[in-house]
């Protein structure tokens, strides 16, 4: 599944989501079905305690090389260097700035998350691993 069958040379031309984490199962890598208390994998059936969660990247982009337009969809720990903290602490940090702030809307935490991703992937020219 994670093999790699050849590399694309392209530019981000947009951001095709605003959600650049999930919480993921530990097992299978699938989304979890969360509520305030308990999480449970669709896919393979886990479940634990919603506080004991792993959150991993998730970041869809329509790219484009000199001839074509694909979306793309990169996962996991390699974007780790590119927002400079891992998924689950970026959770954190949105979830307590959110509670810190009063925020009950999360609008503009996200907005602005958004923008700071924007302007550090579109244009830019990267290698995908398809």
């Amino acid at each position: 599944m994670n093999s790699v069958q050849g590399l694309l040379a392209a530019s981000v031309i947009s951001i095709q989501n605003s959600c650049f984490t999930y919480p993921a199962c530990q097992n299978c890598l699938s989304r979890l079905i969360l509520d305030s208390r308990r999480f449970h994998c669709l896919k393979c059936g886990c479940t634990g305690e919603a506080k004991d969660v792993s959150y991993r990247y998730r970041l869809s982009l329509k790219i484009a090389d000199t001839n074509d337009l694909f979306d793309i969809t990169v996962f996991g720990t390699c974007l780790d260097p590119f927002f400079g903290i891992t998924a689950g602490n970026l959770q954190r940090y949105i979830q307590d700035f959110n509670q810190l702030s009063g925020e009950t809307n999360t609008e503009s935490s996200t907005r602005a998350l958004v923008h700071a991703v924007e302007t550090c992937f579109i244009g830019k020219r990267f290698i995908f691993g398809v």
